[in-house]
């Protein structure tokens, strides 16, 4: 605030000029200079000309601007412009030679958009000549065979057989995987009627392998540059966490590899009751690292799950890639499953039988199916019987683990012989309705011991264990698999 103690003096603050502000002049001590001054500096110069137009301050504006844009244009300074450079005109065989170039209307001597007349030095050709060299490339399709691609990318036939008989020494023609890319170099050709030679051709036939075919004089040549490959197995552990498909998947484990894990696991533990959240999972799969940076994951070769107090280790092993704990003990449990895809028509009991019209035992299961459908093994086992067997029509009992034998019967055709060994899920014949049947179906019967059961009920358990020379390979591969430092 500002406080007057005397006429004609102002003090600024609330302390008196002792303490706190300064002393302003007295305005009866200003001269008649100073007032003018004061007076001129109250006054707005410039004001806005877009407000209050008409009154005595926009016209105090106006003649403001007037005024300063008078002083400027007579102020400033003379300025002679700066002449710039005049190219000379062109004459005679330049301008002839420009004029076609330029862009100017025709009217104006401009030859905008007109092809020169040829002149005495021109002579016009007989023929477009060809390039001497071609480079381009072709793809091997699904199902191609390498000289046809060549023949459809302009090779020539003879050139193409013997590019493909030099190619097949070093790799089977067949083995060449669909989308391959060839590199080609055709040459210069004496007559257009003849197909361009084949100068070089560049292209991976295998991952570890390159392949060219390179023309020397007259001959082809084959020119093979191997790749190394880095044969380390892909090792990668994790927690399980919420979720183990999730989890694996988040630290870089392709969903192929986890999908079988979690396949292989099964067989062991429940997934959604044993495994916790705590626990650890190890996966170990076939990893082929080429010195050019491709990277291939094959299957998957161990499986493990740390609990803390419990340890599950599956190594596959063997040509059907059956999994094996890292003992050398394999165990398959479980009930068997449907050997045939379609609805039970008929269950294990006693019935009236549709044909005979009496009630007596129905010692199987019948599964209707569709005419032709396959038939499956419900598991592992040795066929017995394959043949005609009355009643049943064409039959086939196979003989499993345990005592167990499973019959199937009224089939439509046999697909294996007696005194072989069939897998689980391997096909042994089709659907039909030989026999005494009303329809195409399956009759699946069930023996244990010679014992006719209901199939719904038995449950199949076979342990096998490995020793001499098999268990001793089986070990080392687990100690190499287990000697992987994880990946980072």
């Amino acid at each position: 605030m500002f406080l007057r103690e005397q006429p004609g003096l102002e003090l600024a603050g609330g302390a008196g000029t002792g303490s706190f502000g300064r002393a302003l002049v007295p305005v009866a001590s200003l001269s008649r200079l100073d007032r003018l001054r004061a007076a001129l500096a109250r006054i707005d110069w410039v004001p806005d000309l877009g407000a209050e137009i008409g009154s005595r301050t926009w016209w105090r504006g106006l003649a403001t601007c007037a005024t300063l844009c008078a002083a400027a244009i007579l102020t400033a300074p003379g300025v002679r412009p700066v002449q710039g450079y005049v190219a000379p005109p062109l004459t005679g065989a330049a301008w002839e030679e420009a004029r076609p170039l330029s862009i100017a209307p025709l009217g104006l001597g401009g030859g905008t958009g007109r092809r020169m007349a040829a002149s005495d030095f021109v002579r016009p050709l007989a023929e477009t000549p060809e390039r001497p060299v071609i480079e381009l490339t072709a793809t091997l399709g699904d199902g191609d065979r390498l000289g046809a691609v060549l023949q459809r990318a302009g090779v020539g036939r003879a050139d193409a057989a013997r590019a493909a008989a030099l190619v097949a020494q070093a790799a089977s023609l067949s083995d060449i995987p669909s989308g391959t890319v060839l590199d080609l170099t055709l040459g210069r050709r004496t007559d257009r009627r003849e197909a361009r030679p084949l100068e070089r051709l560049a292209f991976r036939a295998r991952f570890d392998l390159n392949l060219a075919v390179n023309r020397t004089g007259d001959a082809l040549t084959l020119e093979r540059s191997p790749i190394a490959i880095d044969h380390t197995p892909l090792r990668i552990t994790g927690r399980v966490g919420s979720s183990l498909y999730r989890s694996a998947r988040a630290v870089g484990v392709p969903a192929r590899l986890v999908e079988s894990y979690i396949k292989a696991l099964s067989s062991r533990v429940s997934i959604g009751r044993d495994v916790r959240a705590d626990d650890r999972f190890d996966i170990i799969a076939e990893q082929a690292r080429a010195a050019t940076g491709e990277v291939q994951i094959g299957k998957l070769q161990f499986a493990g799950l740390d609990q803390g107090t419990k340890k599950i280790e599956l190594v596959r092993w063997g040509d059907s890639g059956q999994w094996w704990d890292a003992k050398g003990q394999s165990e398959q449990r479980g009930a068997m499953g449907m050997p045939v895809a379609g609805h039970v028509t008929s269950t294990y009991g006693k019935r009236v039988h549709p044909l005979l019209g009496f009630m007596r035992m129905h010692k199987g299961m019948d599964i209707g199916a569709p005419y032709g459908a396959p038939i499956r093994a419900a598991v592992d086992g040795v066929v017995a019987q394959a043949g005609r067997a009355g009643g049943y029509g064409n039959f086939v009992k196979l003989n499993h683990a345990g005592g167990v034998a499973t019959g199937y019967g009224h089939m439509s055709r046999i697909a294996v012989r007696a005194g072989q060994r069939v897998s689980r899920g391997q096909v042994i014949g089709y659907v039909g309705s030989t026999g005494l049947s009303t329809g195409p179906h399956l009759h699946w019967e069930v023996w244990k011991n010679g014992v006719s059961v209901n199939p719904r009920t038995i449950s199949m358990s076979s342990v096998a264990m490995l020793s001499g020379r098999a268990l001793r390979e089986f070990k080392a591969k687990v100690a190499t698999l287990l000697a992987t430092a994880p990946a980072r």
